[in-house]
């Protein structure tokens, strides 16, 4: 089913599932190309999600809705050759399954033959349809509720979702809804951390959080957000782990003054012919 170099995956969704209420919390990350993911398999995270945030933090969009399809594979096939023994997910794109269920499961097997191991879907509404369609047609799907930047279109509707009780229950409501269409996990996004406790303790599915509070089943960060790669717009709930931008610009800046003063490249960078060689050419050159 899929075109990536065969690999044991070292979890399954069903691990994943009996991993719920553990008390070792569930680590997914994103990753968008070989050496992200490769990066996210040495670290033994225990999922991979080709996330759709590679719209902004890779392709410089504002939205997440204007990566295409074509980009998310590429993106998929690059993320499964770094990391061929882990549990990849991989976003399905804006308005690559919301019309139709046969458009879904379409959609889903283009993934799954790119390397996936399971989609994800944002929303409920009608998601949860295309859920269970593309659960039945045999592909794994975790859901995704609260923020569901898809949905929002802009970043001015990147805000807290479910401040209100009422607004709380429809989060709620739309979890158990992804749960009994069968999700394996579910992304909650963006809420506040008593939404996300109660959400999480009437879900069967693991719950996977960012920017939910610590009572979730898991955490899931953009790699260029804990990593210091993308500082267009940093969420409060982001810890950073690393500023490799700044270093990076350093390395660069450095290696620039040293050609622009012609200290590199050096001696030792060279690739050396044999004297005889060397003479042989002058030889000729001068004949």
């Amino acid at each position: 089913m899929t075109n990536a170099p065969t690999a044991t995956r070292r979890l399954t969704t069903d691990a994943i599932r009996a991993m719920k209420g553990g008390a070792e919390a569930i680590v997914m990350v994103t990753a968008y190309d070989f050496s992200t993911a490769q990066v996210a398999e040495h670290a033994r995270v225990d999922l991979v999600l080709v996330g759709d945030s590679a719209a902004m933090v890779v392709l410089g969009h504002e939205t997440t809705r204007l990566v295409t399809i074509e980009e998310m594979l590429m993106l998929t096939r690059a993320a499964r050759r770094g990391a061929p023994a882990s549990l990849l997910i991989g976003d399905l794109p804006y308005t690559s399954y919301e019309s139709s269920n046969e458009l879904a499961v379409a959609t889903a097997r283009r993934f799954a033959e790119a390397g996936c191991d399971a989609v994800k879907m944002e929303g409920a509404g009608n998601t949860v349809e295309r859920a269970h369609a593309v659960i039945a047609a045999g592909i794994p799907v975790m859901g995704h509720v609260g923020l569901t930047p898809q949905q929002t279109g802009d970043r001015e509707g990147f805000r807290v979702h479910g401040k209100t009780a009422d607004a709380a229950l429809e989060i709620i409501a739309a979890a158990k809804a992804l749960d009994a269409a069968g999700c394996f996990a579910i992304v909650a996004e963006a809420m506040p951390a008593a939404v996300a406790r109660a959400l999480t303790a009437r879900v069967h599915a693991p719950v996977i959080g960012i920017g939910a509070g610590a009572d979730t089943d898991g955490q899931v960060l953009v790699f260029h957000d804990l990593v210091g790669l993308y500082d267009e717009h940093v969420p409060r709930y982001v810890k950073r782990y690393a500023e490799l931008k700044s270093a990076m610009i350093d390395a660069v800046s450095r290696y620039a003054a040293d050609v622009r003063a012609r200290r590199f490249p050096g001696p030792e960078h060279e690739y050396r012919m044999d004297e005889r060689e060397v003479a042989k050419l002058r030889d000729r050159l001068s004949s």
